[in-house]
Order: C-alpha cells, then sequence, then structure tokens
C-alpha cells in the first residue's frame, strides 16, 4: 500500500510507494515509475493533467489560476489523523441550497421558509460528494430550512463519517437541553450555527408570486430592475446592498474568526447572501456582482491563507473543474492505491 505524502511547499504534492517508486497520474490512469522521477499533477478546462517531469505534482483551479494542496494529510505510520499541511491554510466551501418547492414552481421565495424538491435533495446529496474529501470543521446556514436540509444532506456524504449537529443557543434552556457530555461524541461531531443574517433578501411584496406574472403585470424592465440591481430594493423589500450590509457583517465578525483561528467551514445559504459575500471575498464592485449567477447545488471552494482568499472554483456551472480539484485528484488516487485522506 502506498503512502501518500503531500510536500510542505504551496501547491506540490509527491507521491511517493513503500518500494520507493512513484506515480504518473495520466489519462485518468495511474501507472508506478522509476525512483526520483517527478510528477505534476494539475487541474485545467479540460480536466486533470500530468507531465511526466518538473516541479512535484501541482493542482491548479481552472478560473483562479492559483495553486494549494490539499489540506488533509493521509495516514501516518502511525495510524489513522488528523492533520493540515499548513496551519494557516484552511478551505471555505460555498453553497446554494438545493432546488426548492418554490423554485420548482418559479415564485419569488425570498424569507419564506419552504423545504427542498425531490431534485433539491438530490442536488445536496452530489454537492456533498464533491466535498467529501474537503475537511469541515464547522457549518454555518441561514435560519431557512432549504439552507439547514442542504447543509444536513451534503455532509451525509463526507467521508469522515461526522454528524451535524444544529447548536441551538437561542435560549439559556436551550443550551442545557442540548449539551452534549461526550467527549469522543464532540469529536465525532461537527457545529451547525444558523444565522438569520444569512438568509435570502427579503423580496417584500412579491414573495409568493409567480416570477413571470409579475412580470407581465409590471413590466420586464421593472422586476428585473428590482431583482438585478444593486441599491433599488422590490416593493418592501431588501436591495441586494441591504442584504450584503447583514451578511457580509455577519461572515467579517462571525466566520471570518473561525477560519482565521484554523478552522474549515462550509456555508449553506442563498443566491444573494452568497452572492454578496463572493463580492466581499473577491472584492466584486456593486456592477460586477449584479451579473454574478450561482446555481442551486453547486459547491465554491476558497482557500483562505496569510489573510487571503483565494477562489478555486466557478459558480457558474458544475463543469468547472476547479473547484472538484481536491476530490478528483483524491479519489482517483485512493481507487488505485486504497489511500485514505484524513480519519474516515
Amino acid at each position: 500500500m502506498a503512502n501518500a505524502m503531500l510536500h510542505q511547499s504551496v501547491g506540490t504534492l509527491q507521491l511517493l510507494g513503500n518500494s520507493g517508486t512513484h506515480c504518473e497520474i495520466r489519462n485518468n490512469s495511474v501507472k508506478l515509475i522509476p525512483k526520483g522521477f517527478k510528477v505534476e499533477v494539475g487541474v485545467s478546462k479540460r480536466g486533470i493533467y500530468s507531465s511526466g517531469e518538473g516541479k512535484l505534482g501541482v493542482i491548479r483551479a481552472s478560473a483562479s489560476q492559483t495553486s494549494v494542496v490539499d489540506p488533509v494529510l493521509a495516514p501516518s505510520n502511525n495510524g489513522i489523523h488528523e492533520s493540515r499541511t499548513k496551519s494557516n491554510e484552511v478551505a471555505l466551501i460555498l453553497i446554494r441550497h438545493g432546488e426548492s418547492l418554490w423554485n420548482e414552481k418559479n415564485l419569488f421565495t425570498g424569507c419564506v421558509d419552504v423545504p427542498l424538491t425531490k431534485k433539491g435533495v438530490e442536488e445536496a446529496i452530489e454537492a456533498g460528494r464533491r466535498i467529501s474529501n474537503i475537511p469541515v470543521d464547522m457549518i454555518y446556514t441561514s435560519a431557512l430550512i432549504r439552507a439547514q436540509m442542504t447543509a444536513m444532506l451534503a455532509m451525509t456524504q463526507h467521508r469522515r463519517k461526522k454528524v451535524s449537529i444544529i447548536m441551538h443557543n437561542e435560549s439559556e434552556q436551550a443550551k442545557a437541553w442540548s449539551q452534549i457530555y461526550s467527549e469522543e461524541t464532540i469529536k465525532q461531531s461537527v457545529p451547525v450555527i444558523t444565522a438569520w443574517q444569512l438568509n435570502e433578501r427579503m423580496y417584500g411584496g412579491l414573495q409568493g408570486l409567480n416570477k413571470q406574472e409579475t412580470a407581465e403585470r409590471f413590466g420586464k424592465e421593472k422586476v428585473h430592475e428590482w431583482r438585478r440591481s444593486y441599491d433599488i430594493p422590490p416593493p418592501n423589500g431588501e436591495s441586494l446592498e441591504m442584504c450584503a450590509q447583514r451578511a457580509v457583517a455577519y461572515f467579517k465578525d462571525n466566520i471570518e474568526p473561525q477560519l482565521q483561528s484554523g478552522k474549515n467551514v462550509m456555508i449553506a445559504a442563498h443566491g444573494n447572501s452568497l452572492r454578496s459575500i463572493i463580492m466581499y471575498l473577491d472584492k466584486l464592485t456593486s456592477q460586477e456582482v449584479i451579473s454574478l449567477e450561482l446555481s442551486t447545488g453547486i459547491p465554491m471552494l476558497y482557500i483562505f491563507k496569510e489573510e487571503n482568499f483565494i477562489r478555486r472554483g466557478s459558480p457558474v456551472a458544475p463543469t468547472e473543474t476547479g473547484v472538484y480539484a481536491y476530490t478528483r485528484v483524491c479519489n482517483l488516487l485512493s481507487a488505485s492505491f486504497s489511500i485514505c485522506l484524513g480519519s474516515p
């Protein structure tokens, strides 16, 4: 069985067998090559690629061309354990909830609390498969059930098999009644924090209305202005700017400190609250953010390193390879050499 050793330099990967052989990844296959031969592994718009010689393996995102390494090491000779390649490098995963019942009906949903469709459940599970090798220490969701369902379903696919537990901090009694008294159980759990600040923007007088019928009633231009402008709210609702004020403030005050402390974080939320956070992470202008689209159930990955956010994938469509760089490479190696990344 091969041991996987991630090089300590950012953007490098070296695979070394017990016999002293290296492995080469090419055309979705793995073969052993002579000792001392170094392999480059990467992800381009065409998928995983490798070269026969050069620097050690590099994993690149198609969108940002940033090179990083998987923050989880393989087991040591002393047994399976969790570790990070660098204490200052952690993962931030963003997922827009799967399709909801009102998405399916083409209704303005906003802060109305409706669950996922069967398709939405499947999207959440598939999102979980795509991030199953990326470590998750904490989860933040909105207060709405569609985001919470997405987070919980996604984590059922995670290879570490930890249990996601919603933290009830709304009162002292809620805290006391949900107390866990086993340290071992706590280690096998992932806390889930819910926050209304991560809710979808409130669509006011549009909530519950059919989008097509609303466009016919008020005119396509007016409805487009309500939906896609930055600072113009729908009647009695929130603009994207107003949504951004609460979502980004919550991210800065509550989530960013967790990343700074070395925690890997997943956020399951909504199109507009996540657009707001991405605007902050990528330093987008108000004009750039209004053209940003997020598909339901598609994960997006950032690496937080040295107080900077490095985008690893695009939210546009599931065909983008960057966000899956960890999973695709690690799954390929696991299948070929039975390598486990992190604890089961």
